[in-house]
């Protein structure tokens, strides 16, 4: 290569090469390339390259061959399949191109890359510079690899993100940015790599597993959540959220992990379990492992860990928070795709992460991966945390009454059929929700689902054991003699007085006398009781095989001051039978944000600025105050646009106008929330088609 002193420039294409690797989209200087497939290298004023010059591709702070964190390959006729490999392209009097292979199985990461050349003597290598090493979907050595295109494009390559959330009764949907290749945020996700409780024990060994979706997936499950380790963000249930920002006003990862390098890598406040998955899903999917979100309702926090959740309801039906187990309306994580060695290519595929801080798991707060198959088949035996995904999604749900005088519970009754229910996912390439519960468990109340169920309680040693939340036979053989469920007629939104309707069917031949006594509580996402809105009670004699129809109406003055950014509330009613058991009816009720509306005026261009109209309804009889208006959506906008608007009388429209000026072509996203005094974050998104 020549005299050492005359150091050739080295052209590192990163364009081409960026295209050929599907790394186009980073906003990076540096080259991005991903394992397992050759890029090119040009190296100007160098001769003919000498048959004995060696590369050297290092990572991690102690890059050894041993633990294939250092490779030295020298120029061979053809690529390897093994090993790093470097083949001649072509050669000139003044420049040489070479194209360097990278095993499908290399530790991800940032390397530097170096020469050494014998014309150098013994003097140290020459620099060449640095570039970083993804997972490969494209690939079909690479653990990730994913076979279809569409498939690829979507859990790797989309910055848009749809999170389903509200109840099981009503699933309401909103727009996420998840922005995997804007600006710093792949430093960032490598500093995450780098800030983990493994790399701080011993970073060699830490760096050397960076060749396993599996390992990095379970790190970055703990380093998402702030718990043990100052990871990127602090979560809050509690429904007040001073010192920080409500879950529910966040729109996208970049400002979360953009905030979290800013402040000195100090935890962000405050995140939820959508938050934690959204920012995991830009980790992963930064990194080039296949990430999408899945949200499932009535979801099982069995914290006790023996398949069943307990719920408790005091005389009055007012929900209790004791027990340590809880159902959440809904709860969301990640699945993840990649190959399992470990277990068998059986369980390969979907693997269930959650970076939800919920359960510790080998002594701190991470979760996964779980295989999606080993759920399924009730394999609970198998790495990582499969006991805890299974109850998220099958364990059998028992309801108490508890006279807290006394310390007495009465089971009122169990259901086998309650949680883990219409399991979504955003479709591929659509704005669509696609139900994914048949890929957990068997039909739910089926042979095949039960014998499921039997055979993870024995993997788990729960079958022998006397288990104190078990109903005894006799409370397991009674039966009711009335049935009720609450009725709403029609969408419930939020500044409208609440119509229900409480239906009581009399299942017996004979006349029954009911005592109702009915509760309504604003709740958390979490079913977490916030405050009570309104009770009342019932006396009722029902006729044989009556049934009875009890209009409930709660007005929006009741509510307005009690309802969470979650627009969550419970209502219950608990009815005693003369000389029966008790019946315990309950609905959980999500309200409906208002509307908004968003308008492109005009073709949207590269490069050519547009108007947006987003329009927005007062639909209270009162003025709102505090109007603000947030606008994102990459390769639309800059950063986050944030607009103050005047307060807004009642029923009062508001029409606000701002441009666009597109970056690029296709389908985008713009992602738009407003807030007021009276509502928090109403979200809406808009697909905008870009032409050149």
């Amino acid at each position: 290569m020549g005299q050492a002193a005359t150091q050739p420039s080295t052209n590192w294409h990163l364009k081409d090469n960026a295209r050929d690797h599907h790394t186009s989209k980073f906003s990076s200087e540096e080259l991005v390339v991903r394992r397992g497939q050759a890029f090119t290298l040009t190296f100007n004023g160098a001769q003919q390259p000498e048959q004995n010059i060696t590369f050297i591709a290092e990572t991690g702070p102690k890059p050894s061959k041993l633990a294939k964190t250092q490779a030295t390959f020298g120029i061979s006729s053809t690529a390897s399949k093994e090993g790093w490999s470097a083949v001649l392209q072509s050669a000139s009097s003044s420049s040489f191109s070479v194209s360097i292979s990278s095993p499908p199985n290399a530790a991800v990461g940032r390397y530097r890359l170096s020469v050494q050349s014998p014309a150098s003597g013994s003097s140290s290598p020459a620099s060449l510079g640095t570039f970083v090493l993804l997972f490969n979907p494209w690939s079909s050595g690479d653990d990730v690899f994913m076979p279809g295109k569409a498939e690829c494009e979507e859990y790797v390559l989309e910055e848009f993100g749809i999170i389903f959330a509200g109840n099981k009764n009503r699933i309401s949907s909103f727009g996420w940015n998840f922005g995997q290749f804007q600006g710093d945020i792949l430093n960032i996700c490598l500093s995450m790599l780098d800030r983990s409780l493994n790399h701080r024990q011993d970073p060699a060994t830490d760096v050397s597993h960076r060749n396993d979706p599996k390992y990095l997936g379970r790190v970055l499950s703990a380093m998402v959540n702030a718990n043990d380790d100052q990871g990127v963000l602090l979560g809050n249930w509690s429904g007040k959220y001073e010192g920080g920002k409500d879950p529910s006003s966040w729109t996208g990862s970049v400002e979360i992990l953009q905030g979290w390098k800013k402040s000195g890598f100090r935890p962000v406040r405050y995140g939820q379990c959508w938050v934690f998955a959204a920012v995991l899903t830009t980790v992963l999917r930064c990194l080039g492992i296949p990430t999408r979100m899945v949200t499932n309702f009535s979801s099982a926090h069995d914290a006790d860990g023996n398949l069943r959740v307990d719920e408790f309801y005091d005389a009055e039906g007012n929900h209790l928070e004791r027990g340590t187990d809880s159902v959440w309306n809904f709860h969301v994580w990640n699945e993840s795709w990649f190959s399992r060695g470990d277990l068998g290519p059986s369980y390969s595929g979907w693997q269930v992460l959650d970076a939800t801080p919920q359960e510790e798991s080998g002594g701190i707060y991470q979760c996964g991966p779980a295989s999606r198959v080993a759920v399924k088949e009730g394999e609970v035996d198998l790495d990582y945390d499969c006991p805890f995904v299974f109850a998220e999604v099958n364990a059998d749900c028992m309801y108490w009454s508890y006279e807290p005088a006394t310390g007495k519970k009465t089971l009122i009754f169990s259901k086998a059929t309650e949680i883990g229910q219409l399991i979504s996912t955003k479709a591929v390439g659509r704005d669509d929700r696609v139900d994914v519960t048949k890929d957990y468990k068997y039909e739910e109340g089926s042979t095949k689902e039960r014998d499921t169920f039997k055979k993870a309680r024995k993997k788990l040693g729960l079958e022998d054991k006397f288990d104190p939340t078990a109903p005894t036979p006799e409370e397991a053989d009674q039966k009711p003699d009335i049935s009720g469920k609450f009725k709403v007629p029609g969408p419930l939104q939020v500044g409208q007085d609440l119509s229900l309707v409480l239906v009581l069917t009399n299942l017996q031949s004979e006349a029954k006398t009911v005592h109702a006594k009915m509760t309504a509580w604003s709740t958390l996402y979490t079913r977490r009781p916030v405050a009570e809105i309104w009770k009342d009670s019932i006396a009722v004699t029902l006729s044989p095989k009556e049934e009875k129809q009890f209009p409930i109406k709660i007005p929006y003055s009741d509510y307005q001051q009690q309802l969470t950014a979650d627009n969550m509330i419970q209502v219950t009613a608990l009815c005693h039978v003369e000389g029966g058991i008790q019946v315990l009816v309950q609905r959980d009720i999500t309200l409906d944000s208002p509307a908004i509306d968003i308008q492109v005026l005009g073709e949207a261009k590269v490069n050519k600025e547009v108007d947006v109209e987003v329009t927005f309804a007062n639909p209270i009889a009162v003025e709102v105050t505090d109007c603000v208006l947030q606008v994102q959506g990459n390769d639309l906008l800059r950063g986050v646009l944030e607009i103050d608007l005047p307060p807004l009388k009642a029923s009062e429209k508001s029409s606000t106008k701002f441009k666009l000026t597109p970056s690029e072509t296709g389908p985008k996203h713009l992602l738009v929330s407003f807030s007021c005094d009276k509502f928090a974050h109403i979200k809406a998104f808009k697909m905008v088609k870009v032409t050149d």
